[in-house]
């Protein structure tokens, strides 16, 4: 663990665009992935007639390794500034990685959009984009990457520039809170040095521009917080939830309930890094045992908080929403699953009750029959069972949701009202 301020980082993209070698490039880079792991890495891919693919190599197979449970450092998606220490939510190309960056399995203060010279903006570079406002995430590097296929012109960089502009346009993002670099991450241009490739450019490297960003404030000031991703029995210490404390403090000795399974009790012990601590803050993952609970009480999915301000729990809430993609049309009456936080709940969309223009924010219809694809809309939504949820404009980091069907992610949004239990 660092001393320096901490940075989650979304890496966001389309597919093919060069993520997980970027990844790869910071991480070499700033000296995070040991030496001999990218030897490794090279005599494989070169074996396999894939050599310079090291740094992707390094990704897919930490990858594959965390998947087939072998511990790794978890040090590997983490590195330093001579400012920050960075840990890179959700590597790319996990498969459900828009649904995690949208429900904050890992909240992201800032992105890297990599957009590749080649090919420009694609249909995930607007997905990304889209969802990156829809969060909140208010300062946006652009990488545009893989220059080396371009020969580094400058006329094609300037083409992407100005395609990836006029998206930031459209979804209201301030492109003056956005900077742009040309990036090779296959061959390092602009990530950790300057390139002689680019001398048309005189602005910052990749790392630089990291290092400048705004320090995220940390939500201590909010209650308290945690959603439980799971509940584990540990003899000698009884019932032990776990999870990450995404806003306010937890401290022994203080009285907390579980919604919306409505239990509580007093915090005897909390640990972290298999330490004992007598506090936590937001972003620590902790385990803790509370007086009087047990493993049949609480669940995945509840979150816990202070007696005395403890977890909303909803009936209805009002939420906005942008539908990403979707076969056909959405009415009322439609129930997919709602993913908030770590809770996974059936809603039903009672009621679709304006339809926004997502360019001004303003409305473009009340009541409409229906919305789809590309559409933001206002709704109402039902959860089929108890559901604890906030309001954005109260608690951020418990107020953002996917909405999953058949298989993928539909739809994403923030609550904006709750109506309580």
């Amino acid at each position: 663990m660092s001393d320096k301020p901490h940075q989650n980082l979304a890496v966001i993209g389309h597919v093919d665009h060069g993520k997980s070698t970027m990844v790869g490039r910071l991480l070499y880079e700033t000296g995070s992935v040991p030496e001999h792991v990218i030897e490794q890495h090279k005599e494989e891919a070169e074996e396999k007639g894939k050599g310079g693919f090291e740094f992707a190599y390094v990704m897919d197979n930490l990858a594959e390794e965390r998947e087939r449970g072998v511990t790794i450092d978890i040090a590997h998606q983490e590195f330093d500034t001579d400012d920050y220490y960075f840990t890179i939510v959700d590597c790319p190309g996990h498969r459900d990685f828009v649904k995690n960056m949208i429900t904050g399995a890992s909240q992201a203060d800032n992105a890297v959009l990599v957009v590749a010279a080649d090919d420009g903006v694609a249909p995930q570079t607007r997905e990304h984009v889209f969802l990156a406002r829809t969060l909140g995430i208010d300062e946006l590097i652009v990488a545009v990457n893989k220059m080396d296929i371009v020969d580094y012109k400058e006329d094609t960089y300037k083409q992407v520039v100005s395609d990836v502009q006029d998206l930031l346009k459209q979804v209201q993002f301030n492109t003056e809170d956005a900077s742009f670099i040309p990036t090779s991450a296959f061959e390092g241009d602009n990530v950790a040095e300057a390139s002689e490739n680019t001398p048309w450019y005189d602005g910052e490297t990749l790392l630089e521009a990291l290092n400048n960003l705004p320090e995220p404030q940390p939500p201590t000031d909010a209650p308290l917080r945690l959603p439980i991703q799971d509940v584990y029995t540990i003899s000698g210490i009884g019932t032990v939830p776990v999870g990450r404390i995404e806003t306010g403090m937890m401290n022994t000795g203080d009285n907390v309930s579980f919604q919306p399974s409505d239990v509580g009790g007093e915090v005897k012990t909390i640990e972290m890094h298999h330490e004992e601590v007598p506090s936590a803050e937001p972003g620590d993952n902790v385990g803790f045992n509370v007086r009087g609970i047990g493993k049949d009480d609480i669940r995945r999915g509840d979150v816990c908080g202070p007696a005395d301000e403890p977890p909303t729990v909803a009936e209805t809430f009002t939420a906005q929403v942008v539908v990403m993609q979707h076969p056909s049309v959405i009415t009322a009456g439609y129930t997919p699953v709602f993913h908030a936080h770590t809770a996974q709940v059936a809603c039903t969309i009672e009621s679709i009750d304006k339809k926004m223009d997502p360019a001004s924010g303003e409305v473009a219809e009340e009541n409409p029959d229906f919305i789809q694809s590309g559409d933001a809309a206002v709704v109402t939504v039902r959860p089929q069972k108890p559901l604890s949820i906030e309001p954005s404009s109260e608690i951020p980091e418990l107020g953002s949701f996917a909405v999953r069907d058949m298989g993928q992610t539909i739809a994403a949004g923030k609550v904006l009202d709750v109506n309580e239990a």
